[in-house]
C-alpha cells in the first residue's frame, strides 16, 4: 500500500516545494494563477523525467517500472495542459485592460526568442505526447518524437532563462539535464545493460520462439514473473537492431541461463524470430513484482495467449505451495505455447489444475469457466491483453473479488 503512494507523493512535494520557492506576490489573481500553472508544470516535467530513467532500485521504490510508465505519461501530459494554459492566462489577464498588451504576451514576433523559445517548447511536447496516443507507429518515428519531449523541456526552461528568471530554473535545469544524460547514456546507450549471448533458439508456437541467453560477465538475479530489457545485435548471418525490449523471463537454470518467449507482434519481434545461436545480446533488469509476496491462500491464475509466461517461468520451479486454478486461453491450438509443457506440469502436481480453451476470436464465456460462487477465496492473477484484463477485473468484482485481491499486467508497456 505504502509503494503505490510513492509517486504520487514524490509530485506533491515536488510541485508543493517548487510553487513555495516561486510563488509570486502582490499581483492580480489571473496573473498569479498563470505564473503558478507555469511552475506547476516545470514540476510535473521534471518529475516526468525522473520517471522515465530504468533502473532497477527505482523501479522497485516507486512500485514498478510500468507503474513509473504509466505516471510518466499521465504527467507528462498533465504538464502540457498546465503550461498551455500558463500564456492564455496570463494574456486573459491582460485583456481587459489592453487586447494589444494581451496579444503581445502570446506572440514571439514582439518579444524575439524568449517568447519563440516558450512556444517551440510546447510544440516539441505537443509533437511527442501525440505520438504516445497513435496505437500504430513505427518505433524509429516514436522514439524520435519522444526524444524532441525532451529537447521541449530543455527548451521551456530556456525559455524561463532568457525571460532573465534564474531562480530556481538553473537547478531544475541542471536536474533535467541530468535525467535526460542518465537516460541517454545508462539506457538506450546500454552502459548499464550486461551482456550476454544467444545459446539456442526454439519454435513453441506460431510466430513465437524460446531465446535462451548466456551471460558472459556477472549474472543478473531473476525472479519467476519479472521482465527483462533485451537488445540483439549481430551473429553469424543475423543482425539485429540494437533496440532494447521488454521480455517476460520464461526460465532460469542454475548456471544464470534465461530463457525468454518473443512473439511476433511488430516489425522488431518479427524480425527476432529468425535469431541464432551466437548472436550478441544486452540484457538491462530485472523489473516487476507481478508474482511476487504471494500470500498463503488458493489462487486463480488467467493467461492470454503469451501472457502464460509468467505463470510458466514459476510453475518450472516446482509445484506451487497453495490449490491454484490456472485457465489458459488461446485463439488456435497453433497459438498454444508450451501446452504440452504444461498439461505435463499440472499432472505431476496434484495442488495444480489447469483448463486450457481455444476461444478463436469470440470473447471467452467466463462464467461457464469459472465457478461463480467461490471466486471471493481467491487470490487472482491476471495476465494477458488489456481487453481480456479489463473484462476479468469487472467479472470478478461482480462476483465480490476485491480490487487488493485481483493482481494484473496487460502487457502495454511490453
Amino acid at each position: 500500500m505504502l509503494r503505490n503512494l510513492t509517486i504520487p507523493l514524490l509530485i506533491l512535494t515536488c510541485t508543493a516545494s517548487l510553487i513555495w520557492w516561486a510563488f509570486p506576490e502582490r499581483l492580480s489573481t489571473a496573473r498569479t494563477l498563470g505564473i503558478v500553472l507555469g511552475w506547476a508544470g516545470c514540476s510535473l516535467l521534471l518529475v516526468s523525467l525522473l520517471l522515465m530513467l530504468r533502473e532497477t532500485w527505482l523501479a522497485q521504490w516507486l512500485g514498478g517500472l510500468e507503474r513509473m510508465y504509466q505516471w510518466h505519461h499521465w504527467t507528462g501530459t498533465t504538464a502540457y495542459v498546465l503550461l498551455l494554459a500558463h500564456p492564455l492566462i496570463l494574456a486573459a489577464d491582460a485583456w481587459p485592460n489592453s487586447r494589444l498588451l494581451a496579444w503581445q504576451t502570446l506572440s514571439p514576433f514582439n518579444q524575439g526568442w524568449p517568447i519563440w523559445s516558450g512556444w517551440l517548447s510546447l510544440l516539441l511536447l505537443m509533437s511527442g505526447l501525440a505520438a504516445t496516443f497513435i496505437l500504430r507507429i513505427p518505433y524509429q518515428i516514436w522514439r524520435w518524437l519522444h526524444f524532441g519531449l525532451g529537447i521541449g523541456v530543455l527548451l521551456g526552461l530556456v525559455h524561463l532563462t532568457l525571460l532573465g528568471i534564474s531562480e530556481p530554473v538553473l537547478p531544475i535545469l541542471a536536474l533535467a539535464i541530468s535525467f535526460l544524460g542518465w537516460r541517454l547514456i545508462r539506457d538506450d546507450f546500454g552502459v548499464a545493460a550486461r551482456p550476454y549471448v544467444v545459446g539456442s533458439v526454439k519454435s513453441v508456437a506460431e510466430d513465437i520462439v524460446e531465446i535462451s541467453l548466456k551471460p558472459l560477465a556477472e549474472p543478473t538475479v531473476i525472479t519467476p514473473g519479472q521482465f527483462i530489457l533485451v537488445a540483439f545485435f549481430t551473429g553469424q548471418k543475423f543482425c539485429g537492431r540494437g533496440e532494447f525490449h521488454p521480455f517476460t523471463v520464461s526460465s532460469v537454470s542454475a548456471d544464470h541461463e534465461i530463457c525468454i518467449a518473443v512473439k511476433a507482434l511488430g516489425d522488431c519481434t518479427r524480425h527476432i524470430q529468425s535469431i541464432e545461436p551466437g548472436t550478441l545480446a544486452r540484457m538491462h533488469g530485472a523489473f516487476g513484482t507481478f508474482l511476487a509476496d504471494r500470500p498463503p491462500k488458493p489462487q486463480l491464475w488467467v493467461a492470454g495467449g503469451i501472457g502464460i509466461i509468467p505463470f510458466l517461468a514459476l510453475l518450472r520451479t516446482g509445484p506451487v505451495d497453495q490449490p491454484t486454478m490456472l485457465l489458459y486461453l488461446y485463439r488456435t491450438e497453433v497459438d498454444a505455447a508450451f501446452l504440452h509443457e504444461l498439461r505435463t506440469l499440472a499432472n505431476l502436481d496434484q495442488q495444480l489444475s489447469l483448463k486450457a480453451l481455444a476461444t478463436g476470436d469470440e470473447a471467452p464465456d467466463l462464467k461457464s469457466l469459472l465457478d461463480t460462487q467461490g471466486l471471493a477465496k481467491y487470490e487472482c492473477y491476471l495476465c494477458g491483453p488489456p481487453a481480456m484484463v479489463a473484462a476479468l477485473r469487472k467479472y470478478l468484482h461482480n462476483r465480490d473479488v476485491t480490487p487488493q485481491q485481483i493482481h494484473f499486467e496487460k502487457f502495454e508497456f511490453r
